[in-house]
């Protein structure tokens, strides 16, 4: 259903199912799969394709240009996959370059007032209350940004990590870790999160270990690895942990 005061450009593709709320303004190079809900007052601009079974709420808008100073211009576009909910006053910009791309995945559920910038990449069944990620942020699998919490540009967050409400992360996030604070810092290990998704004891008591080499034994990180490398058992959660550590260009947050 496609309500009578929405405004929808005769370029725009919408799919089988979808319904479109009052006063939705949708782009002409905008295409949404089958099943998708918009509220009211929603607006999707730029080359924006979203997938399927989308709900999005009033007052969100999805692919308008980035605030990055640099634009200079060209085709750069908004991805969304499935499955998603974006709640109220959510704002998702697209990328700043030709033929870059911010990217949704599927199954993410961002909350209220969230904001993400230009060439971020959420990938799945994250969770973002109310936050704000700043340009080329990537969110990695079940990764939780808390209420209000901001993540500044180029940084990672890890999977299965938790950012506590109001931190201010200016560092990467290790993933299956919890942090929190003003500047962020690693406090522990996300022990539900671990549970939830039914991470091994093993493996939780491994990353137990790992966390005390990283965060609390005053090694450099290097040593740290080695460590970790010849102590403890290479289960999939301790190998992720390392390599994301390894590969950190923004350092993590210690």
């Amino acid at each position: 259903m496609i309500h009578p005061t929405a405004i929808i450009h005769p370029g725009a593709s919408i799919g089988d199912g979808c319904e479109i709320g009052p006063f939705c303004v949708i782009g002409e190079h905008a295409a949404l799969g089958a099943g998708n809900r918009l509220h009211s007052h929603v607006v999707i601009e730029g080359h924006t394709v979203i997938g399927s079974r989308n709900e999005i709420f009033p007052f969100t808008t999805v692919g308008v240009r980035t605030q990055d100073l640099k634009w200079k211009g060209g085709t750069t576009w908004t991805r969304i996959g499935d499955d998603n909910t974006i709640r109220e006053h959510v704002e998702i910009h697209s990328a700043t370059g030709d033929g870059e791309e911010t990217v949704i995945g599927s199954h993410n559920n961002i909350l209220a007032g969230s904001h993400i910038a230009h060439n971020c990449v959420l990938q799945n069944h994250t969770i973002l209350s109310s936050a704000g990620l700043a340009g080329h942020v990537l969110v990695e699998d079940y990764a939780i940004v808390g209420g209000k919490a901001v993540v500044h540009q180029f940084c990672r967050v890890g999977t299965m990590s938790i950012i506590g409400g109001v931190s201010k992360v200016v560092q990467d996030v290790p993933p299956y870790m919890m942090i929190d604070g003003n500047p962020a810092v690693t406090r522990t290990v996300n022990k539900v999160g671990l549970e939830r998704r039914g991470v091994s004891d093993e493996a939780q008591k491994a990353l137990r270990q790992a966390f005390k080499l990283l965060f609390k034994e005053k090694l450099t990180i290097s040593n740290a690895l080695a460590r970790i490398a010849e102590e403890l058992p290479q289960v999939p959660e301790i190998v992720r942990l390392a390599e994301f550590a390894r590969t950190s260009e923004r350092g993590l947050c210690k």
